[in-house]
């Protein structure tokens, strides 16, 4: 198209450029014959008109040359139009040919596309099928898996409550001496398990266990001394109670204030073993708790607590008590401790009964925090049934519920402490039982000699 319109454009240049040479010619000859005309003598007019008679063919013809000129050159102004309109029809044509043949190679490539999209598309969704089909599988190996992980976990809950059932036989048919031997066992075992533990550190840390060693070394001196101390201490508070027992034995209260203090402990006792019943019923409520929580160590504690409870209960129910003849209702007070905002005066068998309230609290203590630690359970004395109930060990007699269980829990808190982080900060084991150090003890009761 734009050699056709540059061929058009120099066709049309052409042609005003002959137009115009052929305007200035016919001026030229007009002027080339003014002279021969001038230089002519004047003729007659009858010889004009011959003259110009003559020369009206002769311009005639020119003319009609003229117009022949003229004609020939618009036919090949003409044909030179055809040519480039055919040139130009047959550059069309070749371009129509041209674009055909793109649009055919497009098409092509378009289908070529296509079919190589069809074949991904093809190999995407058979792909897809085989990554389902895998995890169709993966899911069914998955099912498969945790079906026999429940399947072993509710085997090892079935052989867990048989052995905790066994546990629980021979816990009933044995006394208190093999239940400390039960306690010795355990720590030798856990006193194993630390032992191995630091075998394998020692592989990689030679020098830190080195450390450690010195350090449980010195500790443990430490608590032997501690322990010695607090059983001398206790032996002397022991003999000093003892005097002065003798020396207060002489001392009688009122016959009155006697009656008074027999009625008070009746009474107690009557309260005591309501609650027992009402305490089994939580306790074994909490227990199941304990089971499905896989809490085992504190599970096998608290149904031994409860054993312990059931027994406690059955020999307050068999004994049989002469108020009477029993000292601690005739004996005069010889201390006064401060408790809840109020004073209070107790003598010594009270004092002594609150002293064995925080021991044995102590000792349930330390044994609740030990199970809580094998369980790999979070520390939380409060949220231990023994720490709320707090009776065991109370048999009703010479203190009040209420005073039994504050110091109960006293010396609880203390004892979960020491046995959950494996130590005897406040307290000591020796005999095959736990007690709480006399500085400790002292601390917690203060109490104030009356005389």
């Amino acid at each position: 198209m734009r050699l056709s319109r540059i061929l058009t454009a120099g066709l049309l240049t052409a042609v005003l450029a002959a137009s115009g040479a052929w305007a200035q010619q016919e001026p030229e000859n007009e002027k080339k014959d003014k002279p021969q005309q001038q230089e002519q003598p004047a003729k007659p007019p009858q010889q004009r008109q011959q003259q110009e008679q003559q020369r009206q063919p002769q311009q005639q013809q020119e003319r009609q040359q003229q117009e022949r000129q003229q004609e020939q050159q618009q036919q090949r102004v003409q044909q030179q139009r055809e040519q480039q309109q055919q040139q130009e029809r047959m550059q069309q044509q070749r371009q129509q040919e041209q674009r055909q043949q793109e649009q055919q190679r497009q098409q092509q490539e378009n289908r070529a596309r296509q079919e190589q999209q069809q074949q991904r598309e093809q190999q995407g969704r058979a792909q897809q099928q085989q990554r389902q089909e895998q995890q169709r599988q993966q899911e069914e190996q998955q099912r498969a898996n945790q079906q026999r992980e429940q399947q072993n976990r509710a085997e090892q809950q079935r052989q867990e409550q048989q052995r905790a059932q066994q546990e629980q036989q021979q816990q009933r048919t044995k006394q208190e001496q093999q239940r400390a031997q039960q306690e010795q066992q355990q720590q030798r075992t856990q006193q194993e398990q630390q032992q191995r533990a630091q075998q394998e550190q020692q592989q990689q840390r030679a020098q830190q266990a080195q450390q450690q060693r010195q350090i449980s070394a010195q500790q443990e001196q430490i608590n032997r001394q501690r322990q010695q101390a607090a059983q001398q201490e206790w032996q002397q508070q022991q003999e000093r109670a003892r005097q002065e027992q003798a020396r207060l034995n002489q001392q009688r209260v009122s016959q009155q204030r006697q009656q008074q203090l027999i009625q008070q402990q009746q009474r107690q006792v009557a309260d005591y073993q309501r609650r027992l019943d009402d305490q089994q019923r939580r306790l074994a409520s909490q227990t199941g708790q304990l089971e499905q929580q896989r809490r085992m160590s504190q599970y096998r504690f608290q149904q031994a607590y409860f054993e312990r409870l059931r027994e406690q209960d059955a020999r307050l129910r068999e004994r049989r008590f002469d108020y009477y003849n029993d000292p601690y209702f005739y004996t005069a007070p010889v201390y006064r401790y401060y408790r809840g905002g109020s004073y209070y005066e107790i003598n010594q068998y009270g004092a002594d009964a609150l002293r064995r309230a925080i021991n044995v609290g102590y000792e349930e203590g330390f044994r609740a925090g030990e199970a809580d630690r094998m369980d790999g359970w979070r520390a939380d004395y409060d949220d231990n049934y023994a720490f709320q109930d707090a009776t065991y060990g109370y048999d009703g007699y010479y203190t009040g519920i209420d005073d039994y269980q504050y110091y109960f829990r006293q010396g609880f808190q203390r004892g979960y402490e020491d046995g959950y982080y494996s130590r005897f900060q406040y307290g000591y084991y020796a005999d095959g039982s736990y007690g709480v150090l006399g500085n400790i003890l002292s601390a917690i009761l203060n109490f104030q000699a009356l005389r």
